[in-house]
């Protein structure tokens, strides 16, 4: 069986709507809910996990030791760091890291350790690649996202990163794939609440549109 994990509350309520799914089809487990589906011949287990590393790294556990999963993907949304790319845009993670595991002033930002290699060359091309970042930190201020931008990082998120290791450690394949939401804005000191206001709008009209795109344009090649 194959698991798409998703985070929020607004990316799994784009997911019922996407595939009609009824109140009924769905079941309640500790971290959220959960429903099956027949997709090109593969069951499909699809689950809400909530937001930030412990809920995600909880969640994928439960389910691979309930399930026996073989696959675990990780569909949602994700922050721009890298600026060649635009909102609305996907980026399937070819390099997963945590940059929140460290003492950054005085150690590097990543460390080899909490960085998960992922082999997607078998799925062919045709799709952007790049490297996410986890953090229970997420991307609203500037500075933070000066600094995950000198570091080299496409995207992030506050999940994926720790969902890929945890996979790892179970010898389950992971596949992100994540479509950008939103990006953060040079905020003044005087606005920054306002700042994260708006970022957080623009995050919730966009989620069902980047939902949507990785549904219909992306998941099907990633099932075999």
């Amino acid at each position: 069986m194959i698991g798409i994990s998703i985070a929020t509350t607004w990316e799994f309520d784009a997911t019922l709507a996407y595939f009609h799914v009824s109140p009924e089809d769905r079941i309640t487990y500790p971290y959220g809910e959960y429903f099956t589906s027949e997709i090109n011949g593969k069951t499909l287990l699809f689950y809400s996990t909530g937001v930030r590393k412990v809920n995600g790294i909880g969640a994928n556990q439960y389910m691979i030791l309930r399930f026996s999963l073989t696959k675990v993907i990780v569909a949602g949304t994700c922050a721009r760091i890298d600026p060649r790319y635009d909102v609305l845009d996907i980026i399937v993670a070819d390099r997963a890291v945590q940059y929140d595991c460290t003492v950054k002033e005085i150690e590097p930002l990543i460390k080899p350790s909490f960085v998960v290699n992922l082999d997607v060359s078998k799925y062919g091309n045709g799709f952007h690649l790049g490297t996410i970042g986890t953090a229970d930190r997420a991307v609203v201020m500037w500075r933070d996202y000066i600094e995950l931008r000198d570091n080299g990082l496409t995207i992030a998120d506050t999940e994926a990163g720790a969902i890929a290791y945890i996979c790892q450690k179970n010898a389950v394949e992971c596949i992100i794939i994540k479509g950008i939401s939103d990006f953060p804005t040079e905020e003044k000191e005087e606005n920054a609440v306002e700042a994260n206001v708006e970022q957080m709008r623009i995050y919730i009209e966009n989620t069902p549109k980047v939902m949507q795109r990785i549904f219909a344009d992306y998941l099907y090649r990633f099932l075999t």
